[in-house]
């Protein structure tokens, strides 16, 4: 719940309490408390914006201007004999009225909150940009039109100048746009997202980049199927305030939907993902957007016109990381294009075109595992999945050859390892994951493995850590 919303809230329900329970309320004092209560909602409505699960608390406010009309227009006389049976039951209710109608009043914004980001722990500020790039080499596979060329709409985040001012970014820019792709694909009612509009990121819009450093490694990041770019922003953000530049991308018609710079529109298109034949195809697809974006990070690198990444990518020192579908883009990656010097896949099954060599990688990769994927993985006894895992698994049998890493954090869900459960506290405590937890673990190690392999600085976990341990299991091979 949002600061002034807290306050809002608490002084109605305290108010509430007054009306029905105190005595001797003079004009003048309701009067001047409606008055607050309204005052109170202007400036929630006009500082925070206002929202439908914040309904009850507006409702309240009008209940109270409503009072102060009656009371002051109508002023009954009360019966100076009254029964005091009549009178016990008419507190009662109004009791159970004001107990009711306070826990929905507070339960709402609490169930259904306009959630935040935990503070970067790093030095540095945080500024972003975003892009809309078509390649004009690939025809779009996903739209019936003949000719479409594949569009790409792609954020970066970088370090920013510590004196950095300006229009702190919205987490999603096009928030009907997204309810509305969230809806369809969790088959949830398109207001239950409505709060998404509303949260903010720690970054500032077009800041300036640092000049603490002369280049900064780029990562870039791939979502998963029916994600969007900055799906993982509690993790984004603490990389940049690193001092790492990532780049993150919209994988067109399969993220939750991609809003072009004009204002077209591409939402999200059902596929095969039940198929492992297609997402092997499929895949190779994504490994195609990360290299043409990764081309195309390298323009900006060599020549920018807006002169802020001109000179300041470390294109020596590139990494990868993803989630789901586009952790296993970012393993196909890793083996396929040589400007990639390490990757990291959270939770993704290693589709795509290439196997995992029996000599392992050859260079630095670190798979991160929930375990609740990996236990429904033992535990199946669906005869379709059966039939998948015995296809999938043995692609995991090299993964940690030659010194890599695979983590697997225990009490730990799929989409744990994106912003989701940040969505309602409902859906973590019905799910049994502590998501704060996992993200200290995720961004803790995800920053030790890039810092050692694109920044050259020692281990201060990874090695220290290898082992059985209450959160998680390190193996190294």
């Amino acid at each position: 719940m949002r600061s002034i919303e807290l306050f809002y809230v608490i002084f109605n329900i305290v108010l509430l309490g007054w009306l029905v329970f105190g005595r001797n309320k003079s004009q003048r004092g309701i009067l001047i408390a409606g008055g607050m209560s309204m005052l109170f909602l202007l400036v929630h409505g006009i500082i925070e914006g206002m929202r439908w699960q914040m309904i009850p608390t507006y409702l309240m406010t009008l209940f109270f201007l409503v009072v102060v009309v009656i009371r002051h227009f109508f002023n009954p006389k009360v019966q100076k004999e009254q029964q005091s049976s009549m009178r016990r039951l008419r507190v009662v209710l109004n009791s159970t009225l004001a107990v009711l109608y306070s826990a929905i009043t507070v339960s709402l914004p609490i169930v259904l909150p306009v959630f935040t980001f935990e503070k970067p722990a790093g030095p540095y500020q945080i500024g972003t940009v975003t892009y809309d790039w078509e390649d004009t080499k690939r025809e779009e596979t996903l739209t019936p039109e003949l000719g479409d060329k594949r569009e790409l709409m792609v954020q970066i985040w970088y370090p920013a100048d510590t004196n950095a001012k300006g229009n702190t970014a919205p987490y999603i820019s096009d928030s009907a746009v997204f309810a509305e792709g969230y809806s369809k694909i969790l088959n949830l009612p398109k207001f239950l997202f409505a709060n998404f509009g509303y949260v903010k990121t720690h970054a500032i819009e077009n800041a300036e980049i640092s000049n603490q450093e002369t280049t900064y490694p780029v990562l870039l990041f791939s979502h998963g199927f029916s994600g969007h770019k900055n799906q993982n922003t509690f993790q984004i953000e603490q990389l940049v305030s690193q001092g790492y530049i990532v780049v993150g991308i919209d994988h067109t018609y399969s993220s939750t939907a991609s809003v072009f710079s004009d204002g077209r529109i591409a939402n999200y298109v059902p596929q095969k993902t039940e198929s492992i034949a297609y997402l092997d195809k499929a895949n190779e697809g994504w490994v195609e957007d990360a290299k043409f974006v990764l081309d195309q990070v390298e323009q900006l690198a060599q020549n920018d016109s807006e002169n802020r990444f001109t000179g300041r990518m470390d294109m020596e020192n590139i990494g990868m990381f993803g989630h789901s579908f586009g952790g296993a883009t970012s393993t196909q990656m890793l083996m396929t294009d040589s400007r990639i010097k390490a990757a990291l896949n959270m939770d993704g099954v290693l589709y795509g075109k290439l196997r995992v060599p029996t000599e392992g990688l050859k260079k630095p990769f670190m798979m991160m595992s929930a375990d609740d994927s990996i236990r429904e993985a033992k535990e199946t006894d669906s005869k379709e999945f059966i039939e998948f895992v015995n296809e999938t698994l043995p692609r995991y049998e090299y993964v940690t050859v030659g010194g890599n890493y695979w983590m697997k954090i225990k009490d730990m869900k799929h989409m744990g390892f994106s912003d989701l459960y940040l969505f309602s506290p409902l859906y973590e405590r019905m799910e049994g994951v502590d998501i704060q937890k996992a993200y200290h673990l995720i961004n803790d190690y995800s920053l030790d493995f890039f810092n050692h392999y694109l920044k050259q600085q020692p281990f201060k976990l990874l090695e220290q850590n290898i082992g059985d341990y209450p959160e998680f299991t390190l193996q190294k091979g």
